[in-house]
Order: C-alpha cells, then sequence, then structure tokens
C-alpha cells in the first residue's frame, strides 16, 4: 500500500525557492496539503497538489504545541491516515509528530531519499542551492548529510 503523503508549507516554499518542486512530484507523486498550508504558500499550486480539509477533532488540542495553523492542520490530517508520510521542518512540529507517532521526514531528509531512490544523482549541488536562501541549516547538518549520502 502506498503511503500517504501531506506536506507542510516549509518544504514547499524551499523547494520552489531552488526550483525544484518537481523532485517532490519524481518522488511522490501525489503530495496533500490541507487548506491553511495553501493559504500560507499564496503561490499557484500544480495540479499533482492536492487540497484536503482535515477533520480531526483534535486538531485544537494540536494547536496547544504552540504549531502555527498550517503544521496543526498538517498533523490533524495525518493523524486521519494509518499509512502516511508527514513532510515537516519545524522542531516543535516534529516533536509533536513523534509523540502522535506519525512518520515524518524533513526538506533535507528528502533530498536523502530522493539520492537513495536514484531520483538524483548528488546530494551536494541541491545544498548549495539551500544555502542561497533564507533556509536556517548548521554546519554540523549539512556534514552529516553529505556524510549520511556518501558525498564527504
Amino acid at each position: 500500500m502506498q503511503k500517504i503523503i501531506i506536506s507542510d508549507t516549509s518544504c514547499l516554499i524551499l523547494f520552489n525557492k531552488i526550483q525544484q518542486l518537481d523532485l517532490l512530484h519524481n518522488l511522490f507523486g501525489e503530495i496533500i496539503i490541507t487548506p491553511e498550508i495553501e493559504t500560507e504558500y499564496l503561490l499557484h499550486l500544480p495540479s499533482w497538489i492536492k487540497v484536503q480539509k482535515h477533520r480531526n477533532i483534535n486538531y485544537n488540542k494540536i494547536l496547544q504545541f504552540t504549531l502555527d495553523p498550517g503544521e496543526a492542520s498538517a498533523i490533524a490530517l495525518a493523524l486521519e491516515y494509518k499509512n502516511c508520510l508527514l513532510i515537516v521542518d519545524d522542531n516543535k512540529a516534529r516533536k509533536a509528530s513523534e509523540q502522535l507517532n506519525i512518520e515524518y521526514l524533513g526538506s533535507l531528509g528528502l533530498l536523502i531519499k530522493a539520492k537513495e531512490l536514484k531520483k538524483i544523482r548528488h546530494v551536494k549541488p541541491y545544498l548549495d542551492l539551500i544555502l542561497k536562501t533564507d533556509f536556517r541549516i548548521t554546519d554540523e547538518l549539512i556534514s552529516f548529510v553529505l556524510k549520511t549520502v556518501g558525498e564527504n
């Protein structure tokens, strides 16, 4: 059974900034976002990104993790599926996902996965593009990613 892929805003914005949004499509096919994320994204959505409202009655409880509405809505939607992957970069949202037993991956994890699946040959050129954006990333994390994919 194929996983349902739900994305928060940050990954979409980052991959759009580095002009690699199609990499997400190549990795996963369809991606689902919530109306809250659509509002945060502000840009035109490609046809392979679908908008779906969450029905989770625990949404307000999730907001208590001090998450923004997009992150909280993505987590609420993820709770509706048994087999999903949440794409999220925010540390608080990742901790909340972990506590709620939601599988998650961040933007850099997506690059690692893309290389593992042979969707890209090298991760470093993508990291170089990311470093030109306002995405916060430490030198230690860059080294870890490059070491993980054998590009150190």
